[in-house]
């Protein structure tokens, strides 16, 4: 069996949850070839991995959406790029960025090789923005309606036209660029495609748009709805559609998801790494720690927040945030904020083994403003750490049980962005330490009986077997 990987932003050229995740799936099934299809932003980035490579991985084909501003147009070809009436209602619909047939675009950039720049200088591009910007924008600008549509449009273009890998299944991890390339495999080779999002695509672009500064507010909505249309395109196309957990399904149905396609595959981890793990040794200090990507979305400066309140009252708190810089800018911000507070005891370790280093904590928090179902929750679960998160993603399910885990309480969920009530649970779990080792003895079990990773594996299997 060979399986196309379809990969955005993630594995293998930076650490973190879907990264590793990915790493440790390719490892789980070593009878089965992965292609692996990467999509990256920077073209400075091709070869350069922050993994081995295992060997039942065949093949890699690297895709840089920065590669789209270093296209020209073709050169050989003199005949006038002219669009049939179906073609230019498809593509008006992009332009405008509602729901459209996209295997009419797939036909017009796979099989009749039309040159994205070339169409983009065409005078029915022209015709068709000068319609939209009229009735959508019109007292906009239209020459920063122009640029607008040109920089949204290109890099989705572009990837329209790359070379298709052969595999019996496209498999994406996303529904972004990822899930057009795993419609447009399906497409063009007819073979099954399945979506497994970690987190709502859609939901998280939306959350980053609403932030950015660089988008002009006026064209907000339009760049929010383009990534609604990608989310359209992968679920219509996909054969089947996993989430984390149930209440992601409910979300990506009301995005548009047919519920038929649906099903929920949890995370899982290698228990039998993590389970033998000792009790940290006393040192004089409460020792927490925060497995995550120094990134915007995992909402460092609230932790650094939140810490400093702590350590007003446990003076002996330390702070170990582990993980790569997603983000040098935020990263420089976190660093910032650390001297502007004048708070101590903040150690950033970079890249370091979990399993070695989970045996200094005494237990983890998770401050994300989104997430799906976090690997290094269930990881702390596992060495029988508790763990205070953010009520994101499925965390309160995790930290609380599902209906029918009468377990009991793994660790203390607050709201995000709070840092007063993260401040809080931290100072909680460091004073009460009879409530942290019940805590912690129902986080490893929780882990033990739902969120092996081979119950989850297996799961992957019997659903690769099916859509075959």
């Amino acid at each position: 069996m060979r399986v196309c990987l379809i990969l955005e932003g993630s594995y293998p050229y930076v650490h973190g949850g879907v990264s590793s995740w990915t790493n440790q799936y390719i490892q789980a099934m070593p009878d089965t070839e992965f292609v692996l299809w990467c999509i990256g932003a920077k073209a400075e980035n091709k070869g350069v991995y922050k993994f081995e490579l295992p060997p039942n991985v065949v093949e890699v084909h690297e895709v840089f959406l920065d590669d789209a501003l270093r296209m020209k147009p073709d050169q050989n070809s003199k005949k006038r790029i002219e669009l049939t009436k179906r073609e230019k209602d498809e593509m008006e619909k992009l332009f405008a960025c509602n729901y459209l047939d996209w295997d009419v675009l797939f036909e017009l950039f796979q099989t009749k090789k039309v040159n994205p720049v070339d169409l983009l200088m065409s005078a029915d591009f022209l015709d068709l923005i000068v319609g939209i910007c009229k009735h959508k924008f019109p007292y906009i600008s239209f020459v920063e309606f122009f640029h607008t549509i040109r920089s949204m449009m290109l890099p989705e273009l572009y990837l329209l036209t790359t070379e298709v890998p052969e595999a019996d299944i496209y498999h994406a991890t996303a529904t972004g660029y990822s899930g057009l390339l795993g419609s447009l495999g399906k497409w063009k080779n007819n073979k099954p495609f399945i979506v497994t999002e970690h987190g709502i695509y859609t939901r998280e672009r939306e959350e980053e748009l609403l932030r950015a500064n660089w988008v002009l507010p006026y064209f907000r909505q339009m760049w929010i709805d383009l990534f609604y249309t990608f989310s359209d395109c992968a679920y219509t196309h996909a054969d089947k559609v996993t989430a984390l957990f149930h209440r992601a399904n409910l979300i990506q149905q009301e995005i548009g998801c047919d519920p038929r396609k649906q099903l929920a595959i949890g995370n899982g981890v290698h228990y039998n790494r993590f389970c033998n793990i000792k009790e940290k040794t006393p040192n004089g200090y409460i020792d927490i720690g925060a497995v995550v990507r120094i990134a915007k979305i995992k909402d460092i400066k609230t932790m650094i927040y939140a810490f400093s309140e702590v350590k007003a009252e446990v003076s002996n708190a330390r702070l170990h945030i582990l993980g790569d810089v997603d983000d040098e800018e935020y990263n420089q911000e976190c660093k910032l904020l650390i001297e502007q507070l004048q708070v101590k005891d903040i150690i950033f370790t970079g890249v370091v083994n979990v399993i070695e280093y989970m045996e200094k904590l005494d237990f983890t928090i998770l401050t994300s403003i989104s997430e799906g179902q976090p690997l290094s929750v269930l990881e702390s679960f596992a060495a029988g750490r508790a763990a205070v998160t953010t009520d994101v993603g499925c965390c309160r399910d995790l930290l609380e049980g599902e209906p029918e885990d009468t377990l009991g309480a793994a660790g203390i969920c607050v709201p995000p962005m709070h840092k007063d009530s993260l401040a809080a649970a931290m100072v909680l779990l460091c004073q009460e330490e009879g409530m942290r080792k019940k805590m912690e003895h129902v986080a490893k079990e929780r882990v033990k009986r739902y969120f092996t990773h081979e119950i989850s594996m297996d799961k992957y299997r019997k659903l690769y077997l099916e859509v075959l």
